[in-house]
């Protein structure tokens, strides 16, 4: 144990290819690990699977504090992880989200409380508008939230990654989101596409290429409707011409892409100016949205990293594990 300080949660955030592991006390994180034990990489298959890698990562914690309470979000609650979680329909809150959580038993004493993901859709009132689900970025939203409760009235928030999400929420609850599969189709087209034979192999280019970035963002921003898979073969044709180094090729795709994710994005958000634009993610894809904003005319309001601890707090808090803040402590 590298800890002196006594911790009052178990959180983790366990996603499809990773599992972090924070320990935390009156809101801070004092410890965090992590593992590659994502929910699709288990040591082994099954139940078992799970109860190694929570082992693997926390067995040694839990010797300590045997009754320390756990918490969790991400691809664990889906129906293909530990044990699934159902979703919550929106309006969805952090109240809303521990009341559904679910428990599965640890195999080292104390239960783990999964967090529901969430579902937006409203076939009801508006049958053609297509369903959506998130699961784990409700949880970081949470605790952008607990972080700045200023946004809690109105705020709009971007989540970039392999499922980006544009997510309205009003009065401190998700109202609403849409996904965009942009990092998922830039994997696939550049690994198991006719585009990726003029890319270079390297996932890092020394040097990216800015211009070629920006001709794929204005591309894809500007586009008319039906033009997306002649613009995408350009990623192949702009080389084949020499208009586009082949190195380049990779960047162009990328703000096509992110071009494309950005036009719908921004029309389905509440253009208010009184709605900050909020983005949490990893540091290098933020900037590189954040950069794609600017150039086109929507700066975001700020720009946040690792929430996921902050809003597994809340959910904690929420679900009645976390023991009354002490007069004069600041238990966000």
């Amino acid at each position: 144990m590298k800890t002196s300080t006594a911790p009052q949660l178990l959180a983790l955030d366990w996603g499809t290819s990773s599992l972090r592991a924070f320990l935390m006390q009156t809101g801070k994180v004092i410890e965090t690990r992590q593992s590659s034990h994502g929910i699709q990489h288990l040591p082994v298959p099954g139940v078992a699977g799970f109860e190694q890698a929570f082992a693997g990562i926390a067995g040694d914690w839990l010797q300590y504090f045997p009754h320390l309470p756990v918490v969790a979000s991400g691809m664990l609650g889906s129906a293909q992880g530990w044990r699934e979680a159902p979703y919550v329909r929106c309006p969805a809150s952090p109240q809303s989200l521990a009341a559904q959580g679910v428990r599965v038993a640890s195999g080292l004493g104390p239960e783990i409380l999964i967090a529901p993901g969430v579902l937006f859709d409203e076939f009801d009132q508006t049958p053609d508008l297509l369903p959506d689900v998130m699961r784990g970025e409700e949880i970081q939203i949470a605790g952008a939230l607990a972080q700045n409760p200023e946004w809690a009235d109105r705020s709009c928030f971007l989540l970039p990654g392999t499922h980006s999400k544009w997510v309205q929420v009003n009065d401190g609850r998700i109202v609403r989101f849409s996904s965009f599969l942009t990092g998922e189709l830039f994997a696939v087209l550049r690994q198991h596409s006719i585009l990726g034979r003029l890319m270079p192999e390297s996932d890092a280019p020394a040097q990216p290429d800015s211009s070629a970035f920006e001709r794929g963002l204005t591309t894809g921003y500007g586009s008319a409707p039906g033009e997306f898979s002649h613009q995408i073969f350009a990623a192949r044709t702009l080389g084949l011409t020499g208009r586009l180094p082949h190195v380049s090729l990779v960047d162009y795709l990328s703000g096509l892409l992110i071009g494309h994710e950005l036009v719908s994005g921004l029309a389905g958000m509440d253009q208010s100016t009184q709605c900050p634009l909020i983005m949490v993610g990893a540091p290098a894809l933020c900037e590189r949205y954040a950069f794609s904003l600017k150039y086109l005319g929507r700066p975001v309001s700020d720009v946040l990293d690792n929430t996921a601890p902050a809003g597994l707090w809340n959910f904690a808090g929420a679900a009645g594990l976390l023991p009354a803040p002490t007069p004069g402590e600041n238990n966000e």
